[in-house]
């Protein structure tokens, strides 16, 4: 099966770079709709300028689209082809998130601040953060990001090396004398590719519904 890629920026490069080429699918870069009209994937790591298109490519040869944007304008549709939300593809990190999203009720009454961390260069929603703020029923407002270099790597302890490329959550939870404090750390850009390898794989392994289906899903169904 072919594997689109489509986007210009870090995320699709670092994926085009990273991704194994194996026997099983090769990847190319979306340059516009292909000529041939065959089943592919499509990983949309792009600013949205050419979901129009992936859009209508997927519809007419029922390929699978794999969304890695937050707050895509596919969300609320109902696709005549499988769309798989994926905001964001490093896997303990969805596990985590996963385990948030169960549990994060049984916090309600206590006191909860969230700190997230990216490189300077982040001017996107950091949506993982936010993701984790809905799910302990806190605002997305109420979440503290860093962007100051100093700020990360005297306070944060993020490595000198990692500062250009990171992301930090800190979630403390307080109530009268105990505390709770849950961090994570992704340094780096292979985490994300692999990530999106796995998700590449359970696809090409399924024959999945027509309609959006949530990371989360793949998850807790134990696909990746």
């Amino acid at each position: 099966m072919h594997v689109f890629i489509a986007g210009a920026g870090k995320l699709a490069t670092e994926l085009l770079n990273k991704l194994a080429q194996g026997q099983q699918f090769t990847i190319s870069s979306w340059s516009g709709v292909p000529d041939a009209g065959a089943r592919a994937i499509v990983i949309h790591a792009g600013s949205g300028r050419e979901i129009g298109e992936i859009y209508s490519f997927c519809q007419r040869t029922s390929s699978v689209l794999v969304e890695l944007a937050t707050g895509s304008s596919i969300e609320d549709l109902l696709p005549a082809f499988p769309v798989v939300l994926c905001p964001n593809t490093n896997i303990l990190m969805l596990k985590f998130m996963c385990m948030l999203e169960r549990s994060g009720a049984l916090f309600t009454g206590s006191q909860i601040s969230i700190t997230e961390s990216h490189q300077a260069s982040k001017a996107s929603v950091p949506g993982t953060a936010v993701t984790m703020a809905k799910a302990l029923g806190l605002a997305a407002s109420e979440v503290t990001s860093v962007r100051s270099t100093s700020h990360q790597a005297t306070t944060l302890n993020i490595p000198s090396e990692h500062l250009a490329r990171h992301a930090f959550h800190r979630i403390q939870i307080q109530d009268g004398p105990c505390a709770i404090s849950m961090e994570t750390r992704v340094y780096g850009d292979s985490p994300y590719a692999s990530g999106v390898q796995q998700v590449i794989g359970a696809i090409q392994q399924r024959q999945l519904q027509n309609r959006v289906y949530s990371i989360n899903e793949f998850i807790e169904n134990g696909w990746v």
